[in-house]
This record gives C-alpha cells, sequence and structure tokens, in this order.
C-alpha cells in the first residue's frame, strides 16, 4: 500500500482531520511520564505535532517518504523512514532503547499494520507497567442529510476497491486483535468515541476523497469514482454553491492499553 500512500500524499496532508484535544487529554492523562512518544504511521504528522507539545521528545516513523516530506514540524519531532518488516535491530538504531518510551500512538494506521510484528515491538520498547499503547481510527464523514445519502453511494461504489484491511474501520476497530491490559483506573480498553470537526468547501471534501487509497486504486483501474453524475450531486446536495463551508463532523474510535509487567503477548 505504500505506493499508493506515496502517491496521495500532498492530498493527505490537505484534507485529512487534525484530532480534538479532548483525545490528546484523555490519552495523555494515563502516562505518568512525559518523556518519550512513537508516533507510527505518523503519515504527515498530524498526531505527532500535536503530541510534541505535551511530550518532551516525538519519534515519528514512516514506510513512505513522501508521506514525511508533507509532514508537520516541530524540533522535537524526529521523522524516521522505516521498512515495512522492521527488525530489533532497526527498532533499537531507528526508533528507541528497550522500555524507554512512555506512549505509543497509531492514528488512522493500524488496520494496515502486520499485529504480531508491530505488537511484539510495542511489547519492547513500552517502559513497565504503565507504557500505553493509544490507536484510533475515524470513519466517514458527517456533514447533513443531503450530503450524506449522496457520500454513501459514493462510499458503496468504492468497496471493491479498499482494501481488506478498511473493514477494520468500518467496524469502529472493535473486531481488531488488541491483547492489552486496560490502563489503571479503566475498565476496559475500549473502543473509545470522540469526534473531530474541521470546516471545508466542496473542492476540499472532494479532495480529501481523492487521498483515499480506494480511489488511488480506482483510478489504477481507469475507473473514476467521482464521475461527473455524482459530483452534480454533491453540487446539488451541497446548497448549489460548492464554495460554502460546511461542517465536516469524522467520528474517532480509539482503543487504548498498556503491556502490564511484561506478560508476553
Amino acid at each position: 500500500m505504500a505506493d499508493l500512500f506515496d502517491k496521495q500524499a500532498k492530498e493527505y496532508s490537505m484534507t485529512r482531520p487534525s484530532y480534538p484535544d479532548q483525545l490528546f487529554e484523555f490519552i495523555t492523562s494515563k502516562t505518568p511520564n512525559h518523556d518519550l512518544v512513537w508516533d507510527v504511521g505518523t503519515g504527515s504528522g498530524q498526531a505527532a505535532g500535536r503530541l510534541s507539545e505535551i511530550y518532551k521528545n516525538v519519534v515519528a516513523t514512516d514506510t513512505s517518504s513522501q508521506q514525511l516530506a508533507f509532514a508537520i514540524k516541530n524540533q522535537n519531532i524526529r521523522y524516521q523512514q522505516t521498512s515495512t518488516n522492521m527488525s530489533k535491530s532497526e527498532l533499537e538504531r531507528d526508533v528507541a532503547k528497550h522500555e524507554t518510551v512512555d506512549l505509543v500512538t497509531v492514528a488512522q494506521a493500524l488496520h494496515w499494520f502486520d499485529l504480531t510484528t508491530f505488537y511484539q515491538h510495542v511489547n519492547w520498547v513500552l517502559r513497565k507497567p504503565h507504557g500505553v499503547l493509544a490507536v484510533w481510527c475515524y470513519t466517514t464523514p458527517e456533514v447533513d442529510d443531503e450530503v450524506d445519502a449522496v457520500f454513501q453511494l459514493l462510499y458503496k461504489e468504492s468497496g471493491p476497491y479498499w482494501d481488506t484491511a478498511r473493514k477494520l474501520v468500518d467496524d469502529k476497530y472493535e473486531g481488531i486483535h488488541f491483547p492489552f491490559q486496560p490502563v489503571e483506573g479503566m475498565e476496559s480498553t475500549g473502543p473509545f468515541k470522540f469526534v473531530t470537526k474541521m470546516m471545508a468547501d466542496l473542492d476540499m471534501f472532494f479532495t480529501y476523497i481523492r487521498s483515499w487509497s480506494a480511489y488511488q486504486t480506482a483510478r489504477s483501474r481507469n475507473v473514476e469514482l467521482l464521475r461527473e453524475e455524482l459530483v452534480d450531486e454533491f453540487k446539488r446536495a451541497w446548497g448549489g454553491n460548492g464554495s460554502v463551508q460546511k461542517e465536516v463532523r469524522y467520528p474517532i474510535y480509539l482503543l487504548m492499553g498498556r503491556v502490564g509487567n511484561g506478560v508476553p503477548l
């Protein structure tokens, strides 16, 4: 999938939603130390930028050099391109040493990972027993009844072009394997629901759609998901004036847990 993300890197950085303060306040309140974060699959750094305001240091990794080229810059963020299947020696060299990380985060990317290998890496880098893994996804955007109805037609048509991992997002991460203990004071590992909002005109909404991996896959098969008739439907639903900005809401679903005292996963 990395080549698809390379193709859409600029659109991704321009149109993907940021995450609400409430999400970061909830997560960071669960880590006693605020020294080091590993943000995995950072993309253009939406989460890394916010985390760098709270933690002393952030290591933000991605397999896509194009995504990292558009990443948010901050002096305490170190961006690092990594291999798809990172070895233990690469992990220690490029990310962090054993049990030195307070928080590992994954924003809208866990469903692409080899979970067995990734969870082993998480177990190795997190401090014991209070290091936290926080992963979240956002599902399809919500605008209003008229726009949402057209969007659902498009989303249904896009179905064959999504990777099978997309179903984990559609299921709000409820079915994803997450073998961690609830953090202290919590009864479960989630998912916990949040909402992020942004203002967008219709062109920006279309650019968001074009940033989908499914859109890129469809184009590679000579299929245009935003065909003319559907674009016209969106324009009518938007109110006839695409330059008008509307509030776009993205439901977010968070899983959060800890390794505890190093029990093997």
